[in-house]
């Protein structure tokens, strides 16, 4: 992201593009799709990358989503949602809430998986340790997985 904008522009920035692929049309997301269907994840639940990608190529009709821009939207989302809770806003997209499929925690948020650990836990969810060089990862991840 270019140093002199903002989290904030940067969910701005962009449209959505579907693009003819060998496998299929595949969507280019803008920003505020992934901001919108985080925005959608209750308080207690969770959701994968995966389902936000699925999600989006659903809403567009297309085969499949780009793997590479939701991630990046993703920490645009949450560097967007810690800046508004510093100057105290209570609405965010409530970004702590994605996991990885396999349960375990994302380390690219600021405040690593330490911080989305802690936010989880005030939620109510179990989070295991880390073990050997797996990350930390939500206790039965499975029973709290929200549809999008």
């Amino acid at each position: 992201m270019d140093s002199h904008r903002t989290p904030r522009e940067g969910l701005k920035n962009t449209k959505p593009k579907v693009v003819d692929t060998t496998k299929g049309k595949m969507l280019i997301p803008k920003p505020t799709d992934v901001d919108r269907l985080l925005r959608k994840v209750d308080k207690g639940k969770l959701v994968t990358v995966s389902q936000i990608m699925e999600k989006l190529a659903k809403d567009f009709c297309t085969e499949y989503t780009c793997p590479l821009t939701p991630e990046i939207f993703l920490l645009v989302s949450a560097e967007t949602a810690e800046e508004d809770l510093k100057v105290g806003r209570k609405q965010v997209a409530p970004f702590w809430r994605v996991i990885n499929d396999d349960g375990s925690l994302r380390d690219k948020f600021l405040g690593g998986a330490e911080m989305q650990a802690a936010r989880l836990e005030e939620e109510g969810h179990t989070v295991l340790p880390a073990q050997d060089k797996k990350p930390p990862r939500v206790k039965d991840f499975e029973r709290f997985l929200q549809k999008l």
